[in-house]
């Protein structure tokens, strides 16, 4: 309950903030690496929409998707989502609506680029309030886990937890794919495995075991300083990079979404699977490098297909249960 009601307010402000701190006429060189940030971010959520065909899988949820809530197509997807993007902004907070919420925290950062510093400070605490208090209901998480695991097992005996294991697997085999097959054919032409290697070994497991991008930004500073790049550049594309390089925030908020949608057995055609991908790419990069922050994202997904939030919050719940 206590995530349902914090989660609308934490995507509008780091959306928010993220977009308003950018300087205008700094030059920091940073042009390709945003494309290849925002590039990799898509690959990695295309390739899960890819995974979720080949291993579809489906989770325990309880209660029932809205009626006539499962689109009919791209088109009427397209259609539900521009009705989304332009309601009220104190609707879209009140109601969950996390498409309404992420376009409207768009366009706040954008316009506060323009604002004092003083009031760019404001927003930058009200995203550092607001994630300090998500980090407080986290740490009550565990007994909402015992809760959900004891309910699970008593109901429907240990043979539950291996859907749990099963989609553990597939998180952890994609995001593996990702940073060994996708991430390297991006950047091909340099032959990037041993720079991928240390990276993973120096970096990759303090971020994995982790789930904080923020929390790994001094790693990879240091990791930066010891291969010798230009402080002029790390020092903007490591911050940067823990807000808007996120393939493994894709890669979860796709595959539990569409566990989500084959549970309720929602047709996920291909049109809508890559406006998905799309919209897991940019809701990725609202994370902003809070423990688990990608997992509060899932509504923001599942509401293309019409999931209502109280069932999208499940999601989310198994995704914590799966983070322990």
């Amino acid at each position: 309950g206590g995530l349902r009601a914090i989660a609308p307010l934490l995507v509008f402000a780091l959306v928010a903030n993220a977009l308003s701190q950018h300087q205008k006429g700094t030059e920091t060189n940073m042009k390709k690496v945003i494309v290849l940030y925002l590039l990799g971010t898509f690959a990695a959520a295309f390739v899960a929409v890819l995974v979720n065909y080949i291993f579809p899988i489906t989770i325990t949820l309880t209660g029932k998707a809205a009626e006539g809530s499962s689109p009919n197509g791209i088109g009427e997807v397209i259609s539900n989502l521009l009705l989304k993007i332009v309601d009220n902004p104190v609707n879209a907070l009140q109601q969950a609506n996390y498409i309404g919420i992420l376009s409207w925290a768009t366009v706040f950062g954008i316009a506060m680029r323009e604002a004092s510093e003083h009031s760019k400070d404001l927003l930058q605490t009200l995203a550092d309030i607001t994630s300090k208090i998500v980090e407080w209901i986290i740490n009550l998480a565990p007994f909402g886990i015992l809760g959900l695991v004891f309910t699970t097992i008593a109901g429907q005996g240990l043979s539950a937890l291996s859907n749990y294991g099963i989609l553990l697997l597939v998180l952890v085999g994609t995001m593996a794919f990702v940073a060994l097959v996708i991430n390297p054919l991006i950047v091909f032409f340099m032959n990037p495995y041993p720079l991928v290697f240390k990276c993973l070994r120096v970096s990759g497991v303090t971020a994995f075991f982790t789930r904080s991008s923020a929390a790994n930004i001094p790693v990879n500073m240091r990791l930066c300083e010891e291969l010798g790049l230009n402080p002029d550049t790390y020092s903007v594309s490591i911050p940067l990079g823990s807000t808007v390089n996120m393939a493994g925030a894709a890669v979860t908020i796709n595959i539990l979404t569409l566990a989500a949608a084959n549970t309720l057995h929602i047709q996920v055609d291909f049109g809508t699977a890559l406006i998905l991908s799309v919209v897991a790419a940019i809701s990725a990069c609202g994370a902003s490098g809070v423990a688990g922050g990608s997992l509060l994202l899932i509504p923001v997904a599942c509401s293309l297909f019409g999931i209502t939030n109280d069932l999208a919050m499940q999601v989310v719940s198994v995704g914590f249960i799966i983070g322990v």
